[in-house]
């Protein structure tokens, strides 16, 4: 095949007529000859030994690592306003004058007044430790300074009644009466021999009053009532409380606005104080939230024996001021005076007891005098 035909249009357009077509005219092209390539790409020259071993000594770069975009800083605060200081005020200077409060019995055993009219209870229930004895005793050394003394005796062994000389067989009215038949305790008061004391005798009818206040209504608070009707009469009322922790006792505690508490100077005085002084915080939270341990005092102290000094030493360092400075001897004297039916400052005036409850009376009373009228 020398020439390539020319290829005829099959028929005219359907866009219109047909434009002559020339024909080209191509160069023979031999048969076996392969067929050209569009277009051959420059030969690749074929790298050297030494340059690619450079290239791979040489590290690969790292990729930067893209940017953490910021976080957008969040709107500060408006600073709050500022307030003006206001001056600050100097706390008032603390005042020296007492308060009207009521003083504890530690300060008052240091010499403050004592407050009058008073009821005093003096208890133990341990028996034997100079109860009665102190009664009596610091009762007419109170009068013989001129205060108006009232001593009850509610002890039904009525030690109290006849070492003021009272026989109780003579007495038209008794502590009995006054607690369990509503006598009024002016009928019951008695005079002694010594001026300005008086007593309320007990008898042997006491005895069953323990049984027969089981049942009665407001028991704890009878002596109270009974006594509250004749405090206005007297500067001091000194109630000798039974060696027990009945009922008795506990009319006492209620009644009274103070405890004394005689201690033997012996071990086994000491050994009830903790439950009596238990009992008392008892009373005080139910019955007479006013009551107060005012003072102990150490009685039947016999300087011959080590064992009162150590007795008078462990008191004083755990009671600290509560134990009065006074300390009452173990005299014959003392022991003699209840069976003449007198107080010691009348049977024996210039003994070691008299001296020693005329000086426990100026510490109780703290100089505290009668009132006027």
């Amino acid at each position: 095949m020398d020439q390539v035909e020319e290829s005829t249009p099959a028929g005219p357009s359907a866009e219109g007529p047909e434009e002559p077509f020339e024909a080209v005219s191509e160069a023979p092209v031999a048969e076996d000859a392969p067929a050209p390539l569009a277009e051959e790409a420059p030969p690749v020259p074929e790298p050297d030994e030494e340059s690619v071993a450079e290239r791979a000594a040489e590290p690969e770069p790292v990729p930067e690592p893209e940017p953490v975009p910021e976080p957008e800083p969040e709107p500060e605060p408006e600073p709050e306003p500022v307030p003006e200081e206001s001056p600050v005020e100097e706390p008032p200077a603390a005042s020296t004058e007492p308060e009207p409060a009521r003083a504890s019995a530690a300060e008052r055993v240091d010499g403050g007044p004592l407050e009058i009219p008073r009821i005093i209870a003096i208890a133990n229930q341990k028996g034997g430790v100079g109860k009665t004895t102190t009664a009596v005793n610091l009762g007419a050394a109170l009068a013989e300074s001129g205060l108006r003394v009232l001593v009850v005796d509610l002890d039904p062994q009525g030690n109290a009644s006849t070492g003021l000389g009272i026989n109780p067989r003579d007495v038209t009215a008794s502590i009995y009466d006054v607690i369990m038949n509503d006598t009024p305790a002016m009928d019951a008061v008695e005079p002694t021999s010594l001026k300005n004391l008086f007593v309320i005798p007990a008898t042997l009818d006491l005895a069953g009053a323990e049984i027969e206040l089981v049942p009665a209504f407001s028991r704890e608070l009878k002596l109270k009532r009974a006594l509250d009707a004749v405090r206005p009469e007297y500067d001091v009322v000194l109630i000798d409380c039974p060696p027990s922790l009945g009922l008795l006792t506990v009319n006492g505690l209620a009644a009274a606005d103070d405890v004394i508490v005689p201690i033997q100077c012996e071990y086994y005085a000491l050994e009830g104080l903790g439950q009596l002084l238990r009992n008392v915080a008892l009373v005080r939270s139910s019955l007479n939230p006013d009551l107060d341990v005012r003072g102990i005092i150490l009685t039947m102290y016999d300087s011959r024996t080590r064992l009162a000094e150590q007795v008078e030493t462990e008191v004083r360092e755990h009671f600290g001021t509560k134990v009065y400075r006074t300390v009452v001897p173990r005299t014959v004297r003392l022991a003699e005076a209840p069976s003449f039916g007198q107080p010691i400052i009348v049977f024996d005036s210039t003994s070691r007891g008299a001296s020693a409850y005329r000086d426990l009376a100026k510490e109780v009373s703290g100089g505290a005098t009668r009132r006027p009228g």
